[in-house]
């Protein structure tokens, strides 16, 4: 390999990423160690343990099983990173896929539980976060399109993530004074088993978007994993779609 055009600034930094055993979350966890950072990395279930010793074991990785909407989740994970690496640097704070169904046949409790894990989940992690960092950070959420558009069949998104959105627009204007950067990412049409899943749902057409094809979740990762790094660090408030050119606002 040739030498670096970027340096990322990644080289010990340390980040939580939530979701990090699978999906988007790994990607941008191996992203991450590829790149010299530390990581961080919870899921559900034995896979947790599996993925970070496939990250780089002990010295590189720790796997936390835990949920979002544990209240006790922040300081687990938090507390993880301070006591294995002795710092944080950042977080990703992927809020899993919210239940499909309509607005008008989503049971409430659905609605509630969703909202213990996307939204109020999502914003425990950033404050638990935050309160660790000992010079700049970084918060990066990862939303959804609908941030900016409903997606037929996915109400609970549509009704959640635009305010997640929002909300960390406001974290923007309130941790910026600490050197302390908050964006969001905006997938759709990566090659997840979420997206295998979404599929069903639109009866499996093709990408509705520019490039006409599925991104990788490589591919997200990397857009990710600089937005998230020191090299990024006149970006803030920013909602970036990585979709293939699919949401044709400005």
């Amino acid at each position: 390999m040739g030498a670096r055009i970027v340096d990322l600034g990644l080289n010990d930094h340390v980040y939580l990423v939530t979701g990090g055993s699978s999906g988007l979350g790994r990607a941008v966890a191996q992203v991450l160690t590829a790149e010299g950072a530390k990581v961080v990395i919870t899921g559900l279930g034995e896979s947790v343990a599996k993925a970070a010793h496939e990250l780089g074991g002990d010295s590189r990785a720790v796997g936390v099983v835990a949920d979002n909407a544990d209240p006790a989740t922040p300081g687990r994970i938090v507390g993880a990173a301070l006591e294995r690496f002795g710092r944080l640097d950042g977080a990703m704070i992927s809020v899993g896929g919210p239940p499909v169904g309509t607005a008008m046949d989503v049971a409430d409790q659905v609605w509630r539980d969703a909202f213990e894990s996307t939204f109020l989940g999502a914003l425990r992690i950033a404050r638990a976060a935050v309160g660790a960092f000992t010079a700049a950070g970084s918060i990066t959420f990862v939303l959804s399109s609908s941030v900016r558009e409903p997606i037929p069949g996915l109400a609970v998104s549509n009704g959640l993530r635009p305010g997640l959105a929002m909300l960390a627009k406001t974290l923007t204007d309130e941790l910026g004074a600490k050197a302390i950067r908050v964006n969001g990412l905006m997938p759709a049409y990566i090659a997840t088993d979420r997206q295998r899943q979404l599929a069903s749902i639109t009866g499996g057409k093709p990408p509705d978007n520019a490039l006409g094809r599925y991104g990788q979740p490589d591919e997200f990762a990397r857009a990710a994993v600089f937005l998230l790094s020191p090299a990024a660090g006149y970006l803030t408030g920013v909602m970036l779609p990585i979709d293939g050119g699919a949401l044709r606002m400005i």
